[in-house]
C-alpha cells in the first residue's frame, strides 16, 4: 500500500523534469536561431560588377556617405570584396535585403510610355525582375543624373511601398537621362489612314491586367502601360514585316494569323507581333509575360475594326 501511495508524487516530478527539459530545448532553439540568423545578417554582401558608367563619380560617392544606417528596418551591411563603386546594400538575412547602386544606365523601359512614380520630389520608374517565381524589383530615378538604381523584395515590404523617400537624391544635380525611343516608333508608315483612325478611336482604356491607356506618341497609335512592366503599343498602318517569309511560324488567335519578330529590344522583355492577313497591316509590341491575354483583345480589336484581305 505504501508503494501505491507514492505513486502520484512519483509521476508528478517526471512530468516536471520532462517540462523543464523541454523548455530548456525550445530556448536553446531559439538562441541558436538567434544567433544564427544574426550571423548572416552580420556576412558581407557580396555584389557583381554591372554597367555604371557615372559610378565613381563624386555625386556617387556622396549619396553613398549620406546613406542612412538603417533603411525598411534592415540594417546597413558591409560589402564582400572587391566592392563595386557606387554600391551599398542592407539586409536582415540573406533572403532579405535591399541593395543600392548608383551611376547606372537608363533601363531600356524608360520610354514615353513609362508609368513612373513621385517619392517626395524624386521621380521613379519601377522595373520588375520577370524571371519565373521572382518578386524582385528595381527602383530607378528618371528625372536625374547620376541614375540611381535600387532593387527589393516587393513582398518583403511594408504595403509593398519601396524606402525611397528615406534616400539621399538630393546630392544628385546632374539632368535627367534621354527617354529610349517608343516601341513600334521606328516602323515605316503604310496602309489605309481611314481604317486606322477607327481602330483606333475604337480601343479600350484597359488591355490586360494592371495596364491603362497612355497618350500615344506616334501617329495611328494606341499605348497602354503598367508599373513595373513593358508597355503595351497596337501602331496600325505599317510596313509588312521585314523578317517573314516562307516558311516562317504563324500562331492563330480567334481567326487571326500572327507572325512574332521574337528579336527583343536589349533590356525587355517584349517582341514584336503582326496580324497577317488584313486590309491594313497591324503591329503590337508585346511583353512577353502579357502576351496571352492582351492578344487576344488586341485580335479582337483588329478583326472587328479591320477586313479581310
Amino acid at each position: 500500500m505504501s508503494s501505491t501511495a507514492h505513486d502520484p508524487q512519483i509521476n508528478r516530478t517526471t512530468i516536471y523534469v520532462s517540462l523543464g527539459l523541454a523548455v530548456l530545448l525550445v530556448l536553446g532553439v531559439l538562441v541558436g536561431a538567434r544567433v544564427y540568423f544574426n550571423r548572416v545578417a552580420l556576412q558581407p554582401v557580396a555584389m557583381t560588377e554591372l554597367p555604371a558608367p557615372d559610378a565613381q563619380t563624386p555625386e556617387c560617392a556622396q549619396l553613398i556617405d549620406d546613406l542612412p544606417a538603417t533603411l525598411a528596418g534592415l540594417k546597413r551591411a558591409e560589402l564582400a570584396e572587391p566592392a563595386p563603386a557606387g554600391a551599398a546594400a542592407w539586409q536582415a538575412s540573406s533572403t532579405e535585403r535591399i541593395t543600392l547602386r548608383c551611376g547606372v544606365d537608363a533601363p531600356a523601359q524608360y520610354t514615353p510610355y513609362a508609368s513612373t512614380e513621385d517619392a517626395d520630389g524624386t521621380r521613379w520608374l519601377q522595373v520588375n525582375d520577370l524571371t519565373p517565381g521572382s518578386s524582385l524589383a528595381t527602383w530607378y530615378t528618371v528625372d536625374r543624373s547620376p541614375i540611381l538604381a535600387v532593387t527589393a523584395d516587393v513582398t518583403q515590404l511594408a504595403d509593398g511601398i519601396p524606402p525611397l523617400s528615406a534616400l539621399p537624391t538630393g546630392t544628385l544635380t546632374g539632368p535627367a537621362p534621354q527617354q529610349r525611343p517608343a516601341p513600334l516608333a521606328d516602323l515605316a508608315p503604310a496602309g489605309d489612314a481611314g481604317t486606322c483612325d477607327a481602330l483606333i478611336a475604337a480601343a479600350p482604356d484597359s488591355i490586360a491586367d494592371g495596364y491603362t491607356r497612355v497618350d500615344a506618341r506616334s501617329p495611328h497609335t494606341v499605348a497602354w502601360s503598367a508599373p513595373g512592366q513593358d508597355a503595351i503599343v497596337l501602331r496600325c498602318g505599317v510596313a509588312a514585316p521585314e523578317n517573314y517569309g516562307p516558311g516562317a511560324r504563324l500562331d492563330q488567335v480567334n481567326g487571326i494569323p500572327w507572325f512574332e519578330d521574337v528579336k527583343l529590344a536589349n533590356g525587355t522583355t517584349a517582341s514584336t507581333w503582326y496580324a497577317m492577313g488584313r486590309d491594313v497591316q497591324v503591329a503590337a509590341s508585346l511583353p512577353q509575360v502579357e502576351s496571352n491575354e492582351a492578344i487576344t483583345n488586341l485580335t479582337n480589336l483588329v478583326a472587328e475594326h479591320t477586313a479581310e484581305q
